[in-house]
């Protein structure tokens, strides 16, 4: 799954958000929302396929965690995205520096 689409659930986001603190288990992520176990599981699965997240297998438990391969990606698609509006706005800039045609004529 595209990585994108993984984040476009506001589920999946806050599950991202909660792993940026520390690892968890599968258990721990799906106590703190109201969805049911399968469906936190689900969205588990779709951030692992997605490669946001890698998951440990510790004895019954399953701990996950951001996978930074799969953040870096998101790293690397957002510096080309900054230097391309850079670009435009540092050109947009300068035009919107320059006089207007008759600025500055003091009849």
């Amino acid at each position: 799954m595209d990585r994108f689409a993984a984040l476009a659930d506001p589920t999946r986001r806050s599950i991202i958000e909660m792993l940026g603190e520390r690892s968890l288990s599968a258990g721990e992520i799906g106590a703190r929302f109201s969805a049911s176990a399968p469906a936190i599981s689900q969205h588990l699965k779709v951030l692992r396929e997605a490669g946001l997240v890698s998951v440990e297998v510790r004895g019954q438990q399953r701990i996950y965690r951001l996978d930074p391969a799969g953040l870096e990606a998101f790293d690397a698609w957002l510096g080309k995205v900054r230097r391309f509006w850079g670009r435009h706005l540092d050109i947009l800039e300068q035009e919107l520096a320059k006089p207007e045609p008759g600025e500055g004529d003091n009849r």
